[in-house]
């Protein structure tokens, strides 16, 4: 069975994500280290995990299969969630990829170093229009794509 795992404590397209999931009659989980307000549908759900580090990942991970579209910006869970075979979006509607994802943790991982050294580089670009636009467009593609999957 499809569905659709959310790394909701930052997450922006929650409610896009539950729109785009109504439509194809997909079921949402919305993971999270503490309670967070979802619509009264049957199809989402909520998983408060404990506050311990990367709790909400490893829940995330352990319930992930190739079935599964995981909406996160984490580059690490996205990496393990690839591994394990599902589609994995950025809420920019930026899509990882087992080949995009190696480059994606290097730079995080020099992002990281930088910031050790003291650099002061910012943080991400605001989200904008353009970034839900993208993600309404990858999400109902990666669900167009996993129906048609022979299961």
């Amino acid at each position: 069975m499809i569905q659709i795992l959310i790394d909701a404590d930052a997450c922006p397209v929650k409610d896009e994500t539950y729109k785009v999931a109504a439509r194809y009659k997909v079921p949402v989980v919305v993971v999270s280290n503490s309670a967070i307000r979802i619509p009264r549908e049957p199809s989402i759900s909520r998983k408060v995990v404990s506050d311990a580090f990367d709790a909400a990942d490893d829940w995330i991970a352990e319930h992930t299969t190739p079935n599964t579209v995981v909406i996160t910006a984490d580059i690490l869970l996205a990496d393990r969630c690839l591994k394990l075979g599902a589609v994995v979006i950025a809420p920019n509607g930026k899509p990882f990829t087992t080949s995009s994802i190696g480059g994606a943790i290097a730079v995080r991982a020099i992002m990281a170093d930088l910031r050790a050294g003291g650099d002061s580089l910012g943080g991400p670009p605001p989200f904008s229009q353009a970034d839900r636009s993208r993600f309404l467009s990858s999400l109902d593609e990666a669900l167009v794509k996993l129906q048609r999957q022979p299961r």
